[in-house]
């Protein structure tokens, strides 16, 4: 019998965009189970055939962490499931969970060329169904470690940076382990991203076989108090810092500190990482009716469909600007829409406020209009005069940024900070301690899970350089 025939570019570009199968919004807002169900095969063989094997795969380029894309999806097209796994675990330490988080949208898929003409290549979803595949098919999957070094490497935070550096870093041949300052692996996976965009289950997975490749993990260790990070240097050949940028920004407006206000931080980590969302859990979270949830990114977007899923009637969102310069994600938006979450576009927050007993009773704010242009490039937001107006809630979760937590830094004399207190680095990662490395929103400050990896695997490549005695390779910007 013969081989089918390749399909020729004109027949490539007649083949729709595959829809991701999805719970039906009406039961997923009651429920804390994910969202997109994964591509059957058929759909995910035919979405891979929509690939037109660009001779120049843009794509690549589009992807933080640099994996081979067109070479991954070209093996699942011919059904080859081993070797698409085998590519994509090669280049991609976490893609179970990439595939699922990752804003493609705005980085691979923005630049591949079907976007040109129509829809790009759902590549996300096809990361994350050979990710999957291969979560249960482990031993079909080609691994092949360099020789063991003899060196040893600390990694600080097993956030995406720390544990793609770590997975990194172990294929090369170091001995790694991973301080965790908390009682889980994760980091912002687990504490920040709710399970119906990415099941603590799959981060476990993902960790775990990190674990089975050789990695370390030492739980409940704070370093700058379990240990200094000088003393790590003196224990280790290198050190990779990725402790992200965790220390909660409020609104400095009045009544921030009556009962019912969260930082988003506190509301996700309890839900999450506590399991507030079970009625049988022992951590307290605020079920409240109404929740006025302000901010506009990905964290405001978790925050409010989580209210929603934990009762609200009434979930808000509380955006300065217009749904233009809202930051989250468009599926993300897309899904709060379908999940009954209500928006306030042009609204800023003047005071929280409270009854008599100290509880949140609601958010008076004012609406707003877009002047000129600031730093960020997106319009000034402008209070209009004689606009304000209260929003009924009993419950207030800020989820508008973070910032770097001093712990570690101000027990680390040596490190060069930034007037923001973030970690200066220098081309190769490199921090003004020899030896010590720094990645991810420590540097960066509040960034996404997949720039995090980014810079994880570039401070890979620069401590093994850096171990070996030789230039290290210049840091993904």
């Amino acid at each position: 019998m013969s081989e089918p025939r390749p399909l020729t570019p004109k027949e490539r570009m007649a083949i729709e965009r595959q829809r991701m199968p999805e719970q039906d919004p009406s039961a997923r807002r009651a429920n804390f189970e994910e969202v997109n169900l994964g591509y059957p095969e058929r759909l995910a063989m035919l979405e891979a055939e929509r690939c037109l094997r660009c001779k120049t795969a843009k794509c690549v380029e589009g992807c933080p962490v640099a994996v081979d894309i067109p070479l991954f999806v070209r093996h699942l097209a011919e059904g080859n499931l081993p070797a698409a796994a085998s590519v994509l675990l090669r280049d991609n330490a976490l893609p179970a969970v990439t595939g699922r988080v990752c804003p493609q949208e705005t980085q691979c898929e923005a630049v591949c060329i079907r976007a040109n003409r129509g829809t790009p290549v759902a590549i996300g979803y096809l990361e994350r169904y050979v990710a999957d595949w291969a979560r249960t098919h482990e031993e079909g999957v080609t691994y092949e470690p360099a020789p063991p070094s003899g060196k040893r490497v600390a990694v600080i935070g097993s956030g995406p940076g720390g544990l793609t550096a770590a997975g990194e870093l172990s294929q090369l041949g170091h001995d790694v382990t991973i301080y965790e300052a908390f009682h889980a692996p994760g980091g912002v996976l687990v504490y920040g991203i709710p399970e119906f965009r990415l099941p603590k289950e799959i981060v476990h997975q993902e960790v775990e076989r990190l674990v089975r490749r050789g990695v370390r993990i030492e739980y409940n260790a704070v370093i700058g108090k379990s240990y200094t990070l000088v003393e790590l240097r003196r224990m280790y050949d290198a050190v990779f810092v990725a402790v992200g940028a965790g220390l909660p920004v409020f609104m400095s407006v009045p009544g921030e500190n009556l009962k019912g206000v969260y930082s988003a931080n506190e509301y996700l980590t309890r839900v999450n990482l506590m399991g507030a969302w079970a009625e049988s859990s022992r951590t307290p979270v605020l079920r409240a009716r109404r929740v006025a949830v302000v901010g506009g990114g990905n964290v405001a977007m978790d925050s409010v469909r989580t209210a929603k899923r934990l009762g609200a009637e009434d979930a808000v969102i509380v955006y300065r600007r217009s749904l233009k310069e809202m930051p989250a994600r468009v599926e993300e938006v897309h899904h709060a829409e379908e999940e009954g979450i209500r928006f306030e576009f042009l609204v800023a927050p003047v005071e929280v406020v409270g009854d008599e007993r100290g509880w949140v009773s609601g958010l008076r704010c004012v609406r707003m209009e877009l002047g000129e242009p600031d730093a960020s490039g997106r319009r000034r937001p402008v209070a209009i005069e004689g606009s304000e107006f209260l929003i009924p809630c009993e419950a207030v979760v800020v989820a508008i940024g973070t910032k770097a937590n001093p712990l570690l830094t101000s027990t680390s004399p040596d490190l060069r900070l930034n007037r923001w207190g973030y970690i200066e680095v220098d081309s190769n990662g490199m921090t003004s301690m020899p030896g010590v490395f720094a990645g991810g929103d420590i540097v960066r400050g509040a960034a996404t899970v997949i720039l995090a990896m980014g810079d994880g695997k570039a401070a890979a490549r620069a401590i093994d350089a850096y171990l070996a005695g030789k230039p290290s390779l210049p840091v993904v910007p």
